[in-house]
């Protein structure tokens, strides 16, 4: 594992694309019992070379209900995204995950992951990718269909401050969804 992620690290595939420049990241452990597959980095996650370093991170612990050191073990947590890199900055938001990284990488990460109870889709780019036509016709109704999905996957909304609206008009999932969430992570760290 250590020598994939390494070569990972050195992937510049899509340079051209990258308005910063390259900077994968990706954090996995052969004994990660978690992934988080999600969109890419954003901004603040590229500067500090540091996955979910930023408000939308600090929201997705709080979901899972775990501190900072539990959600940086790589022996808790696989960070999967769809883009490796900081893609860029979209109207709303930023730009779309660039679609190299997950053909060329995923397989060969996902692999060598021998003890993954628990597969988290965050967002709907994560959802697209792996739920394929399983997907519901909105993310919102894959997320309310969640328990269809598993054990293999929990599709939940990307934490990100920009879908406040989105949480504003669904408050069933803070109150009935992140609930179960943090259930399922807290039997699986053992804690």
């Amino acid at each position: 594992m250590d020598d994939l992620l390494r070569t990972i690290s050195q992937c510049d595939i899509c340079k051209a694309h990258l308005p910063l420049g390259p900077n994968p990241i990706v954090s996995a452990h052969k004994n990660s019992k978690i992934i988080l597959l999600s969109q890419a980095p954003g901004r603040l996650a590229h500067q500090s070379s540091k996955a979910w370093n930023d408000p939308s991170g600090r929201q997705l612990r709080e979901w899972l209900g775990v501190n900072d050191t539990q959600f940086y073990n790589p022996e808790n947590f696989a960070i999967l995204p769809i883009g490796f890199c900081y893609p860029g900055k979209a109207k709303t938001g930023d730009l779309p995950p660039r679609p190299e990284c997950a053909p060329l990488w995923h397989n060969q990460i996902l692999e060598k992951l021998q003890n993954v109870k628990l597969t988290l889709l965050i967002g709907a780019y994560a959802q697209k990718y792996y739920l394929k036509d399983k997907m519901k016709r909105t993310l919102t109704e894959t997320v309310s269909s969640y328990e269809e999905y598993l054990p293999e996957y929990f599709p939940i909304p990307h934490p990100s401050p920009t879908n406040r609206f989105w949480k504003a008009k669904n408050p069933w999932f803070e109150e009935l969804v992140v609930p179960e969430l943090r259930k399922k992570v807290k039997k699986l760290l053992g804690d």
